[in-house]
């Protein structure tokens, strides 16, 4: 179902975070960096992290993609920001999906689970 141009898997809070993503940019002192991509939709993340013992005190993301995978990366961004790097290498799948707060089709997953991927690359 389309609203005004915008299909309905869209909320509006979801289309503001596209627009204005947490973390995205540009992170100079980073200590570990890893990019991933889809091949399929031409979506890439690159997650860069700053980590003083063992633990993340920085996060920054950069990439172009579709507004499942630049969401999810800021929700997973904010969320793994002060956690442990062992903890944050725990994450899986639901807790991505738990972030997002909305049922992702099947269709794009890899989509919501793209930002996730990178973070473990690290």
């Amino acid at each position: 179902m389309v609203e005004k141009g915008i299909p309905k898997l869209y909320s509006r809070d979801m289309l503001e975070l596209y627009k204005s993503p947490s973390n995205f940019g540009n992170l100079e002192n980073s200590t570990h960096e890893a990019t991933e991509s889809d091949s399929i939709c031409g979506d890439e993340i690159t997650v860069q992290l700053l980590v003083k013992d063992r633990t993340i005190r920085n996060v920054k993301f950069s990439g172009s993609g579709c507004v499942i995978s630049l969401v999810s990366a800021s929700l997973l961004t904010d969320k793994i920001k002060g956690m442990n790097l062992k903890d944050a290498q725990k994450l899986n799948k639901e807790n991505v999906l738990k972030l997002l707060r909305f049922k992702v089709p099947d269709s794009r997953i890899k989509c919501a689970l793209l930002p996730l991927k990178t973070i473990k690359k690290i």
